[in-house]
């Protein structure tokens, strides 16, 4: 048989049983106010003479339509010019339809 003495558990304190909910109840807390004091308002309920520069576009619909119109314009007249990006190091930008073009020339020559 054994030696062994069976030992019958030790009742938790009160106070321990506070001290874990108090640091519960703390952790809930700062998580609250962690997350709802970095809300920003949404774009619409703001005027739009009030939003920075950097959010007016979020003011209205037709806002948002005409940045996003411009940015496509801006883009597709970026992805078919040539330009310089670097003239020194002679990095060029080419159309889309040009570097493609060149990467099948490229990669025809090599098999």
């Amino acid at each position: 048989m054994s030696d062994s003495i069976a030992t019958s558990p030790r009742p938790v304190s009160i106070v321990t049983v506070l001290a874990i909910l108090g640091c519960f109840g703390l952790f809930l807390l700062v998580v609250y106010y962690g997350y709802s004091k970095n809300e920003q308002p949404a774009a619409y309920a703001v005027a739009s003479e009030k939003l920075p520069d950097d959010m007016a576009w979020k003011a209205t619909h037709a806002s948002k339509t005409a940045a996003l119109a411009e940015l496509r314009a801006n883009e597709h007249k970026k992805a078919s010019a040539y330009s310089w990006v670097d003239q020194k190091a002679g990095v060029v930008q080419l159309p889309l339809s040009r570097a493609m073009e060149l990467v099948v020339q490229e990669n025809g020559v090599r098999k």
